[in-house]
């Protein structure tokens, strides 16, 4: 009887691993669709404001308030 009950326990064990992989997964696909949309909201810029992926934002807009030829850039990322 004990034998049997530490199987049942163990498949409940991999169901719940299994539950929690899928449920995880979902939430990564979520949040990269998200980012996805936030960098297409800033996909008809001029090529000198458009963002190189490597550098977030933040420090994209420092970078092209820095220099006299791009300024006008921080207009779209208001």
């Amino acid at each position: 009887m004990k034998k049997q009950t530490k199987k049942i326990a163990l498949w409940i064990a991999v169901i719940i691993a299994l539950l929690l992989l899928i449920a995880l997964s979902f939430n990564f696909i979520s949040f990269n669709k998200k980012q996805t949309n936030a960098n297409s909201d800033y996909s008809n810029l001029p090529q000198e404001c458009q963002k190189p992926d490597s550098q977030d934002l933040q420090s994209w807009k420092e970078h092209l308030g820095h220099h006299e030829n791009t300024k006008f850039c921080l207009e779209y990322y208001k």
